[in-house]
């Protein structure tokens, strides 16, 4: 068996052995998702519990009425909108908000509890309800996605929903209400059970694995906060809060590596400590803990500490504390519970840093690997950990090399392609071009699965957010960017130690002063000199071959020697000419101009590509494609464009035609081949064979 097919065997080994573990945790990735984006919320209304509430510190009776209403109404439903926007879309969310208003009136409402009834915080029913209605209202969209006739889309999106939310909302009142009763009430039979018995210190034996290795989300936002704000409703604290946050167990581990630990580990663990008990950033500490994995008793056993501790006091805090910073503890512990609070969280520190220093005294001396230890967290995390890496040198970063490229533009079909074509045959011409993938994706469907992200210097901030793990890269143009290079360079240098040139300018910097400067023709000239003759379809979440029957650039769509006044004008031009071959509704002409004003579809090498946006691809019936050649440039924005090609593209179709155009737009001989051609039959023989 050769060592690929052993390799992808033990590949597969793992991935079944981790498959439990691994769904569980992207699991409470969905939950922590739907929590994490709103906890300003929980602060905001731990605050005004512990302000305004009658024994707060500045008692106020009109301000206090809000508490209540935050916990039960705005916090369920800000958590159903973000869990039903992470299914789909606003769309989603606003569905999913209106469904969960059934179960919050359902474990709420006098009708149904009685006069002398508790309300429950309802969000556990707003983590299931959100994500379902907007499940269900997608599933319900695609049945008539493509059928509805112009000038209905709006009326018709905006009933189905609204039809649609009322009814998920009546079904979640008298389906999911009986399903969250019982749930709550079981969940709190066994914390009180716990808490009455002195066993609460146990739920350490299961909470401080989970958190090494990152199953605490399920954990934590799941369970633990749902039941620890009911019951800080009805008793103004809960301790529960405090069963996951406490950051005790945490330091104490880094403060024995700090007095027993050895090598990069022992130097390190300063910064760690005070980022984990002053940020708030747990994870700091796994890769100590991984390690050493006896170290996970010295975490149960501080972790127990502290919880008994927090019992003695009877202590607690008004809201959740996150990140798990004592800062933030603090902010949050109720007025009566300081003492408490910060006894247990030195107990916890003290205890753990006692057994920590015993098991690494008695390991064998040598000096432990922090960074692969941190290479190993992330598999488990599934993504980058900035902090740990940060800490470890740098030496993580060697492990995750970019293998995984993707360009990202409005809508995914024209800009994101063309760019995708031309880094593709750079990273080809270099060698690497078996080791690395570059596709194309809408801004909008990116996920946090790639290494690297090219996107336009305007469109950056909305690329960052689906994709904190990877390495971002802003451009002014798609066709000639000098961080094409630095990218080929730095792939260079992570395979194979490469060649220092180009250091001053690494892809990091790049990324963070925005984007190059300037895209005369000659930058680009040599993007694909050495290129293959036939360039492959580029590789992307919606591409699709070339349908060899269907004609997307004829005669009839091309036109030479034209004149444009404006950017408007020539954007029109463009989009009449799809309009006349009957691909596109007069409509999508709208959308390119809408496109157009939110991000430059200028590619460089005085070319433009304009193209409706990601929401007109219901007025594509078909694949097709313009070209205009200006004998006066057009002002496009402040750049010369000579070259228009309109876009309109349905399932991919159109991608193939892009490759070329982005190997033809790269070539100076090529250029030169456009600009003398005299008739619309040269600029197609130039193109290649474009329709087959």
């Amino acid at each position: 068996m050769s060592t690929a097919t052993t390799s992808a065997a033990e590949a597969g080994t793992v991935q079944k052995k981790g498959g439990l573990r691994v769904a569980v945790q992207k699991f409470g990735t969905f939950l922590s998702s739907m929590i994490m984006p709103n906890i300003a919320a929980f602060i905001a209304w731990g605050l005004i519990t512990a302000l305004f509430i009658p024994d707060g510190f500045f008692p106020n009776e009109k301000i206090a009425t809000m508490v209540s209403a935050m916990v039960i109404y705005l916090l369920p439903l800000l958590i159903a909108y973000t869990g039903g926007k992470l299914v789909y879309d606003v769309r989603g969310g606003v569905v999913g908000a209106i469904a969960t208003m059934g179960v919050i009136m359902g474990t709420s409402s006098p009708v149904f509890i009685g006069e002398d009834g508790a309300a429950a915080p309802m969000f556990l029913g707003a983590m299931i309800m959100g994500p379902l209605a907007a499940w269900c209202m997608k599933k319900l969209d695609s049945l008539w996605d493509g059928k509805i006739r112009p000038g209905f889309e709006m009326l018709v999106n905006n009933f189905s929903a609204g039809i649609f939310a009322a009814i998920a909302a009546i079904g979640s009142m008298f389906l999911l209400t009986p399903v969250m009763n019982l749930f709550t009430q079981v969940a709190g039979a066994i914390v009180e059970f716990l808490v009455n018995t002195g066993l609460l210190p146990l739920t350490s034996l299961i909470i401080e694995p989970a958190k090494v290795l990152f199953l605490n989300n399920a954990i934590n936002h799941g369970l633990i906060t749902p039941l620890g704000s009911a019951e800080s409703l009805e008793q103004g604290k809960s301790i529960l809060f405090l069963l996951e946050a406490n950051p005790g167990p945490g330091l104490g581990i880094l403060l024995a590596y700090m007095v027993f630990g050895r090598g990069t580990a022992r130097a390190t663990a300063p910064g760690a400590a005070i980022i984990h008990f002053v940020g708030g950033i747990h994870e700091i500490y796994f890769p100590y803990v991984l390690m050493k994995p006896q170290l996970i008793l010295a975490a149960i056993a501080g972790g127990m500490s502290g919880i008994a501790v927090f019992q003695i006091f009877h202590v607690g805090l008004r809201a959740p504390a996150a990140p798990g910073s004592i800062i933030a503890i603090l902010a949050q512990t109720a007025s009566d519970s300081y003492v408490g609070v910060i006894l247990g969280v030195l107990a916890a520190a003290a205890v753990s840093f006692a057994v920590a220093s015993v098991i690494l005294k008695l390991s064998k001396q040598t000096e432990d690997s922090l960074a692969e230890a941190t290479a190993k967290m992330e598999g488990m995390k599934g993504k980058k950990s900035s902090v740990s890496s940060a800490l470890a040198g740098g030496a993580a970063d060697a492990q995750n090399t970019i293998s995984k490229i993707v360009f990202a533009c409005d809508a995914g079909m024209g800009s994101s392609a063309m760019g995708a074509s031309v880094l593709r045959n750079k990273i080809k011409d270099a060698g690497f071009g078996s080791d690395v993938s570059v596709v194309n994706s809408a801004i909008n469907n990116l996920k946090d699965e790639f290494d690297l992200v090219v996107v336009h210097e305007d469109l950056l901030h909305r690329a960052e957010t689906p994709t904190p793990s990877a390495m971002h890269v802003a451009v002014d143009n798609f066709m000639g960017s000098p961080r094409y290079d630095e990218i080929v360079e730095l792939i260079r240098e992570q395979r194979d130690g490469g060649s220092a040139q180009g250091a001053e300018t690494s892809v990091p910097v790049a990324a963070a002063a925005g984007a190059g400067t300037g895209a005369a023709a000659g930058s680009a000239g040599g993007a694909a000199a050495a290129a293959p003759e036939r360039e492959e379809a580029p590789s992307s979440a919606n591409a699709a071959p070339v349908d060899g029957g269907k004609q997307i650039l004829s005669t009839d769509s091309i036109k030479l020697g034209a004149s444009a006044e404006s950017r408007a004008a020539a954007i029109d031009q463009a989009g009449n000419l799809l309009v006349d071959t009957g691909a596109v509704d007069r409509a999508y002409v709208e959308a390119m101009h809408e496109r157009e004003s939110s991000v430059s579809t200028f590619m460089g090498n005085g070319l433009a590509i304009p193209h409706g946006t990601n929401e007109a691809k219901s007025a594509i019936h078909d694949s097709a494609m313009s070209f205009i050649r200006y004998d006066r440039p057009v002002d496009w924005g402040g750049q010369e464009v000579k070259y228009v090609i309109g876009i309109a593209g349905a399932d991919g179709q159109h991608l193939g035609l892009l490759a070329k155009i982005a190997k033809i737009f790269s070539k100076k001989e090529s250029l030169a081949q456009l600009e003398a051609a005299q008739t619309p039959e040269e600029i197609l023989e130039i193109f290649g064979k474009v329709n087959g």
